[in-house]
């Protein structure tokens, strides 16, 4: 009587539905990033390739399917921390028009299933998995080993007539349900008459019965993933060639600031360089309090411009635009005349003030103060910044601040500007940059921000994540075989390359490497060719094409005479410089499709550790480019590439894209030479698809 008491007393425990719901186990869904927490990224006809581990328990048969569509629901939007649980992920995939596809095996006995989907339009996507126990498909299964034996399966045929009725009855009664419907009703009575048991085995194991089937497969007890988000970014995120400049330079004069329209000027040498995007520093009133003089002087001349950086002065912040460069008429102007010539405009983004700012006096609290009351100036110990304020974006007033500055990035947004470079971004808080980027994306989903942080590697994947759709990367300092080989091997093997997008920048007015100081133009040559084919997105800050290396000091990555702090006079057409190459480089860019992606890279053996081979193929394989450099660009240097694909004994013909030369190989060890002062490489296109 005891141990029945306790039986009575534990069959009141409730036990939950979804105990006997969830026989499939759906796991380890790829590519995810951070479990869902942020999307991955893409471009318009891109795909994504869903991998997942996923088996139930006992021997009966599993299917799935890859649910996916566009234009998500605006609730992953509003709310970036939400995660679903399997319950809710299977209430949230009921909502809407889905696009499905049959996931697939890997491999038999591997339990990892997959299938992919291309995603079009600009903005939210998501996909979700559903999977569930297939009693046709474990009937189908079972049927065909019994048959094969020789064993009677008429009561086999009869439990499959009656699975295939349950299906017509939940085909539908209009349109392609009633069609299907009525197809199933015949196939069942097929299977349930007196003809012979062979003719039934057959058309029970027939495909177009099993495409039926699956069509309406039984999903009351089927496992529903989380719902995953994928950003879809326009296509310039994902391959562009950026041109830096300081458009005060670019005048007449070299004693004062160019106008915009004078700086116009420049745009068809840059558009015949091959350039998509023309970046500007700063455009905005640059302070007079501690204002930089040349080569980063602490104290200014009467005729020192200052730091573009130092933003703000009583002429206005950051909705105005520098005095010397004319007025925001003059910069439509200019804007306009790129966009003519096929140039986009992309502006700075530098979230900081000169001690001249009006915000400084028209709201102190959204910075930090010493004890003695004075504003924090900025500070990289033991480098001091006397000219520039940091806001404190932790502030008591920090809501004010934080959409302020949104509304200074929706400023220039209405003024045509698409493409943003943001300096520094690893020093204002994750949440600013995520609450701030949705925004922006909320109201215009072809805004690109691209994330100048040099700082440690998590950080920047992290920036990464919570929006930017371009990162800078370490290729400025990475110049041996094997850091690049290791490092790129990262960035396009590793799950980094779901979410980050690397902008390969050769020089910065910030950054010269002394790789380009003493290497002369040769040196500049490699680096333009690596960083061009290396990434579908590049650029290189003005100067790089006349090789100017010339740095302030031993030791030092400043430029002399930079930039930054002084008007800069060039002359294009001085001796050594590579014009000609980086167009024609820009040139094969644009024609080659291979080189508009990263995903495809791949390095090849060399038996001399000066010289780095590599490949990409355009998605569809039809386009291989293979790329050969000479990293010493002091030397001669030569040694055999290994071709992939090739039979030891094959001839064939690779195509030089530079100097339009072919060549007569054989096998896949091929020889290669570079002398500096003839060439640092090759971009080589292969006459077919190499595996």
């Amino acid at each position: 009587m005891g141990n029945q008491s306790a039986i009575l007393n534990h069959s009141a425990i409730r036990i939950p539905q979804s105990a006997i719901e969830m026989r499939v186990v759906v796991e380890r869904i790829r590519p995810s990033v951070d479990g869902g927490r942020f999307p991955i990224k893409r471009t318009p006809g891109e795909s994504v390739a869903v991998t997942a581990d996923m088996f139930a328990d006992g021997h009966d048969v599993i299917a799935a399917v890859l649910r996916d569509r566009p234009n998500a629901t605006a609730e992953h939007a509003e709310n970036a921390e939400q995660t679903f649980s399997a319950n809710s992920a299977s209430s949230a995939v009921d909502r809407g028009d889905w696009r499905e596809t049959p996931m697939t095996l890997v491999a038999q006995g591997s339990d990892e299933w997959t299938a992919r989907f291309d995603v079009g339009a600009i903005g939210w996507h998501e996909y979700a998995i559903v999977a569930w126990v297939d009693r046709f498909l474990t009937w189908r299964r079972d049927l065909k080993i019994k048959a094969a034996a020789g064993q009677d399966v008429s009561v086999e045929l009869l439990e499959g007539s009656l699975l295939v009725r349950e299906a017509a009855s939940r085909a539908g009664h209009i349109g392609a349900g009633r069609r299907d419907g009525t197809r199933l009703l015949e196939r069942a009575d097929m299977l349930s008459d007196s003809t012979p048991i062979e003719d039934r085995v057959r058309l029970a194991v027939d495909e177009e019965l099993a495409a039926l089937m699956f069509t309406h497969a039984d999903r009351s007890r089927a496992t529903t993933s989380e719902v995953l988000r994928v950003w879809v970014d326009r296509e310039r995120a994902r391959v562009g060639a950026w041109y830096e400049m300081f458009p005060r330079s670019a005048g007449p004069d070299p004693s004062r600031s160019a106008t915009f329209r004078e700086a116009a000027e420049a745009l068809p040498r840059i558009a015949d360089l091959g350039f998509d995007i023309v970046y500007l520093p700063p455009i905005h009133p640059i302070g007079t309090s501690f204002r930089k003089g040349r080569n980063n002087a602490l104290v200014a001349g009467p005729d020192d411009p200052g730091s573009p950086w130092a933003i703000g002065s009583p002429a206005g912040g950051h909705t105005a635009i520098e005095p010397g460069l004319g007025t925001y008429e003059d910069f439509e102007w200019f804007r306009s005349e790129a966009e003519r010539l096929g140039l986009e405009v992309a502006l700075d983004l530098a979230w900081q003030c000169s001690p001249d700012h009006p915000w400084v006096h028209e709201h102190p609290e959204w910075f930090r103060h010493r004890p003695d009351g004075t504003i924090k100036y900025a500070e990289n110990p033991p480098k001091k910044y006397h000219d520039i304020y940091p806001f404190d974006f932790e502030s008591e007033d920090w809501r004010a601040l934080w959409q302020a500055l949104l509304e200074v990035t929706l400023f220039w947004i209405e003024r045509g500007v698409k493409i943003f470079r943001v300096d520094n971004p690893h020093t204002k808080p994750f949440g600013f940059w995520e609450w701030m980027i949705e925004q922006v994306h909320r109201r215009d989903a072809d805004v690109i921000f691209l994330s100048e942080a040099f700082t440690r590697p998590k950080l920047m994947r992290y920036l990464a994540k919570a929006g930017f759709t371009q990162s800078y990367s370490y290729f400025t300092w990475k110049n041996s075989k094997a850091d690049l080989v290791e490092y790129f091997t990262e960035l396009t093997t590793t799950e980094a390359r779901e979410y980050l997008r690397p902008n390969l920048f050769a020089n910065t007015p910030d950054i010269l490497h002394a790789y380009l100081q003493h290497g002369g133009c040769p040196a500049f040559e490699a680096r333009l060719l690596l960083a061009a084919t290396l990434g579908a997105n590049y650029g290189i800050y003005s100067g790089f094409e006349l090789c100017e290396g010339r740095a302030l000091a031993p030791g030092s990555e400043e430029y002399a005479d930079s930039e930054k702090y002084q008007y800069r006079k060039w002359d294009w057409d001085r001796t050594g410089h590579i014009s000609e190459l980086i167009a024609r480089i820009n040139q094969i860019r644009h024609h080659h499709a291979a080189l508009q992606f990263d995903r495809t890279l791949q390095f090849h053996e060399t038996d001399n550790p000066e010289i780095i081979a590599y490949s990409k193929a355009s998605p569809d394989g039809a386009d291989v480019v293979l790329a050969i450099v000479n990293l010493d660009p002091r030397h001669m240097q030569h040694g055999h590439v290994r071709v992939p694909g090739v039979e030891p004994d094959e001839a064939y013909r690779v195509h030089d894209l530079i100097d339009d030369t072919s060549y007569e190989w054989r096998g896949d060890w091929n020889y290669v030479r570079f002398d500096p002062d003839i060439r640092q490489g090759h971009i080589l296109w292969l006459p077919k698809p190499r595996t």
